[in-house]
């Protein structure tokens, strides 16, 4: 990143330092696994934070492992895996999006002195709950239900909820600086006064069975390769198409502007033209989010040890947009691609359907748009199935089959595409 790019970078954190008065923070943009801008204001490079709510990205990615492993199906219900009693519509895939209806803190005062209970308390502690919503009803954010969904994964691991993490993903990744307690050296979590600037220190707050919603430590270094992670991970412990699931929106949690929704354990932010894939995390004395682009790779990670008055969202994801306006991504120089297979060539060109025009194309792959679709919009992708078929695997209709029915016609989720337009009465009147 040039100089100029930087120092921009740089202004933006160091003024929300200064305003918001925060005692420590650590910060870094990367783009595909490299480093393009770092800074930091009473804390060094290296310094650990801890993360908050961040880590229920970790134990998200661990309940898709299992799935994808064949130990667990989204749509199970959580006593199809754990000795509840809870309504059949807790589901795993309603917990991820914080959907499940399950009320939001373990039962006991844990936020005004209370201590968070153990594993078997957590459980035990159901029976006290206060509050039940309807599954699937509305967004209603619970460090219960990933709490629980930590022992999910527990279970089908048979091995504590950390251990898998850490054998699963973060050795893996050499995500060495991201554990379940403080190392050194790690930030001390601070309340700023709001009449003075005296911060006064926050105690660790163990979180126990809670654990998997809330305990994590990481670094900017380690939580901005996290966040490339998410958006393009290494195949060998999560499938790209995985990833793309877990970003797919299943709930919107900001209904008045849309500007905030959840996929299955991440959060989807919106900001402008670009959707951002990531996470927030707040603890006593820290506040966190990390953010990536899922175009372009570019990641934007920020801790702070404050306890209050800090936006962090804001602040990452100007960050992430100052980054990409200063540095933007260079695309892959185009380059002549081979012949299509047999049979395709008549596929391709200009039909018509509903009265919109729709253009297919071979780029190494099937594809279909709107005619004018915006560069920015997928397009439809296809995979042969067979007899003149086709499978819609991504983009507009996904799921549905496109047929040739004739070399003037196709079928598509059952509507005619026809080299010429017609209207649907044109289209009855045919023999």
């Amino acid at each position: 990143m040039s100089s100029p790019a930087a120092e921009k970078l740089s202004a933006r954190l160091r003024t929300a330092q200064v305003d918001a008065r925060i005692p420590a923070v650590s910060a870094q943009v990367s783009r595909g696994g490299e480093q393009l801008w770092a800074d930091q204001v009473h804390a060094g490079a290296d310094h650990a934070f801890r993360i908050g709510s961040i880590t229920k990205t970790f134990t998200a990615v661990s309940v898709l492992q299992c799935r994808d492993a064949g130990l667990l199906e989204l749509d199970d219900p959580l006593t199809a895996h754990l000795p509840v009693d809870l309504p059949p519509g807790v589901t795993v895939r309603r917990c991820l999006a914080h959907l499940g209806g399950v009320q939001r803190e373990p039962a006991g005062d844990v936020w005004a002195g209370g201590p968070a209970p153990d594993d078997a308390g957590l459980l035990a502690g159901l029976a006290d709950r206060e509050a039940q919503l309807v599954p699937a009803r509305r967004f209603h954010y619970s460090n219960l239900a990933y709490a629980l969904l930590g022992r999910v994964v527990a279970e089908r691991r048979d091995a504590p909820w950390y251990d898998v993490v850490h054998e699963h993903l973060l050795a893996p990744l050499a995500l060495s600086r991201t554990t379940v307690g403080p190392s050194e050296p790690a930030a001390t979590g601070g309340f700023t006064e709001p009449w003075t600037d005296v911060v006064k220190p926050e105690p660790e707050f163990p979180t126990h069975g809670v654990a998997p919603a809330a305990q994590l430590w990481s670094t900017a270094a380690d939580l901005a390769r996290w966040g490339a992670f998410l958006v393009a991970p290494d195949e060998a412990l999560l499938a790209a198409s995985t990833a793309q699931e877990m970003a797919e929106v299943q709930v919107m949690a900001d209904t008045a502007r849309w500007s905030l929704a959840f996929g299955l354990g991440v959060m989807l932010y919106r900001r402008g033209e670009r959707v951002y894939v990531g996470h927030g995390g707040a603890m006593p004395g820290f506040l966190s989010t990390v953010m990536a682009d899922p175009e372009s790779g570019t990641v934007a990670a920020v801790l702070t040890a404050a306890g209050r008055d800090v936006d962090v969202t804001g602040l990452a994801g100007g960050l992430l947009d100052d980054a990409l306006e200063a540095d933007p991504p260079r695309p892959e120089p185009w380059a002549p691609g081979a012949e299509p297979p047999a049979g395709v060539r008549p596929l391709l060109g200009h039909w018509w359907t509903e009265g919109s025009e729709l253009v297919i194309s071979w780029h190494d792959r099937l594809e279909a748009r709107l005619g004018g679709s915006p560069t920015w919009l997928a397009p439809a992708v296809f995979e042969p199935a067979g007899d003149g078929r086709w499978l819609t695997v991504s983009g507009r209709e996904a799921g549905e089959i496109l047929r040739v029915v004739g070399g003037a016609e196709l079928r598509w989720a059952t509507y005619a595409l026809t080299r010429d337009p017609k209207s649907f009465g044109e289209l009855f009147e045919q023999p």
